[in-house]
């Protein structure tokens, strides 16, 4: 083959791939994804992080002000635990929601059928340590 075939044949070959990511909606890469889920993840950690040391610090100082040793840290930090675990749940559901309106605009331009279901999909992986006995 001569330099201007491959060219040719390279020209063709990136005009498919952008009329089949047109076709299925696909606009970003795979590795996007997994860091956004990365950066969720992180999010939450945080937010339960931040919770108890908020709590902790608030409780501590309350502590050396009032002089009652240990109660008030300990109650703090439950409750910093408590306001980590509400925030995380709220971002829980806010990614859920996200994921579900994604879904839902992919169904409507009818690529529904090629979407895998992740909930399907998440349940069934999680249920298949139980066939095993496990």
């Amino acid at each position: 083959m001569s330099a201007p075939d491959e060219k040719q044949q390279m020209q063709q070959l990136e005009a498919r791939i952008a009329a089949y990511k047109k076709a299925t909606g696909q606009t970003k890469r795979h590795q996007e994804e997994h860091y956004s889920q990365a950066n969720i993840a992180w999010r939450m950690v945080t937010e339960m992080v931040a919770g108890l040391g908020i709590g902790f610090g608030i409780g501590y100082g309350l502590d050396m002000v009032l002089g009652t040793a240990p109660f008030l840290m300990v109650i703090f930090a439950l409750l910093g635990i408590a306001a980590g675990i509400n925030v995380m749940l709220r971002t829980a559901k806010e990614v859920q929601a996200k994921a579900e309106l994604t879904a839902t605009q992919a169904s409507q331009h009818g690529n529904g059928a090629d979407a895998p279901d992740t909930n399907t999909s998440v349940a069934r992986d999680a249920n298949e340590g139980n066939r095993d006995g496990s």
